[in-house]
């Protein structure tokens, strides 16, 4: 089968890489990584540190007929509940609620707590980041499950300011 023009230019700006023992090796840990499913892998070795990341494929929006009636309309999950004062996360990483897997959580639902009490660790790069309340307020609803990734923006807690 012939090359694209795009295919072409493609293949003359990238050198063909020699399938060196590096490689291979490489090429062997990305596949462990895929038959078990893994996120991410570090690896290392003789003084080199491989860490591969396995990006979540991209979701596509299907639009939906304005009006379209039928089972698809049924389907819809219930819409998330709204609250008026919340608690948001200010950066990507893994929520905490407590110091450790086995530690108490730093605030209970329902809880009161002060202006500039730790709510939550936000694990990111393998540091842990605190944060903190940052007006009096009471905890209405933890909204993040332990251990789940959390985005800039997600909603953490549902709170009642004093």
């Amino acid at each position: 089968m012939p090359k694209t023009k795009k295919q072409a230019a493609v293949s003359k700006a990238v050198p063909a890489v020699k399938d060196s023992p590096a490689l291979s090796e490489v090429k062997q840990i990305y596949k462990f990584m895929q038959d078990n499913n893994l996120g991410t892998i570090d690896y290392e070795q003789g003084g080199t540190h491989v860490r591969l990341v396995r990006m979540p494929p991209a979701q596509v929006a299907v639009p939906v007929a304005a009006g379209a009636s039928g089972e698809a309309g049924n389907e819809q999950s219930a819409p998330k509940p709204q609250y008026s004062q919340t608690i948001k996360s200010p950066l990507m990483g893994i929520f905490f609620r407590g110091s450790s897997p086995s530690a108490p959580p730093f605030v209970k639902e329902g809880e009161q707590v002060k202006a500039g009490t730790p709510i939550c660790l936000i694990e990111a790069m393998k540091v842990f980041n605190e944060v903190k309340a940052s007006n009096d307020c009471i905890i209405k609803k933890v909204l993040v499950e332990n251990g789940q990734p959390v985005k800039p923006g997600d909603l953490l807690f549902a709170i009642e300011k004093i």
